[in-house]
């Protein structure tokens, strides 16, 4: 669970934020009116998060390219399909 704070607050206690990230290997959420808005996390985090998604990426365009799937014949009624999503300005 990462540590909240608000923004007005976590102005005046950056420094001291800073080294709870760093040293404390804490996570920070700056909220406003209890919204999050920043995460504060340290170097070595973000660069991990960078490399995940860096990873995930040929795997998402991989199937962004399939095709839409085919209901087999009957399928709706059989599992009581009421209605299906089709493109606009499909038949």
């Amino acid at each position: 669970m990462a540590y909240e704070i608000p923004v007005t607050q976590a102005r005046a206690e950056l420094a001291d934020l800073i080294n709870r990230v760093v040293y404390g290997g804490e996570h920070v959420v700056v909220t406003r009116h209890g919204k999050p808005l920043v995460a504060l996390v340290s170097a070595a985090d973000l660069e991990r998060l960078e490399e995940a998604a860096a990873a995930q990426e040929p795997t998402i365009s991989s199937v962004s390219h399939l095709h839409d799937p085919v209901s087999a014949p009957r399928e709706h009624q059989r599992f009581g399909i009421a209605a299906e999503h089709r493109r606009p300005g499909a038949p």
